[in-house]
């Protein structure tokens, strides 16, 4: 491995992370880290890793946003609700490190939807189905950002790269 490789190596590390904590922008990261890794190699072995990169990175953020989408539409919880959780996310981000993020996030979601229902029991139910139906998506898309990883990962082993 060279020293293009172990940076990259090191993007895409990022990347998975900005996956699960979305404060980097985690597929974005490893795009761009295996995008600089293929014009440093400029082989037709690399453009089609990367290709491939770019269409497992892609089919992971579409299906987090359908997955997490067509669940919470279907529980009836409105995006403005969504928003004022993501709002609460990132001030408990920066009030509790990392994890404040997590926690404010679902506090966030159970008293938007407090507000809106007005009955404890309905607003547990579907601030949890929305919890559930973001964490399938956020699944989802590690899954693929993890084979993303992965595929150029085993290009560079294979030295596919050139």
């Amino acid at each position: 491995m060279d020293l293009v490789e172990v940076l990259v190596g090191i993007g895409v590390l990022v990347g998975l992370v900005g996956v699960v904590v979305p404060v980097i922008p985690g597929s974005l990261a490893i795009g761009g880290s295996v995008l600089l890794w293929a014009l440093d190699r400029g082989t037709p072995g690399a453009w089609g890793v990367l290709a491939v990169v770019v269409v497992l990175l892609a089919l992971g953020n579409l299906a987090t946003y359908v997955i997490t989408g067509k669940r919470v539409a279907a529980s009836g919880v409105p995006r403005r609700t969504l928003v004022l959780a993501g709002l609460a996310g990132i001030v408990g981000f920066f009030v509790v490190p990392v994890v404040g993020l997590f926690l404010f996030f679902a506090a966030g979601l159970f008293a938007a939807e407090y507000a809106r229902l007005r009955d404890t029991e309905a607003a547990r139910r579907s601030a949890f189905v929305a919890l559930r139906a973001t964490a399938l998506g956020l699944l989802v898309e590690l899954t693929l950002a993890l084979a993303a990883a992965a595929t150029w990962l085993v290009a560079v082993l294979l030295g596919v790269g050139g």
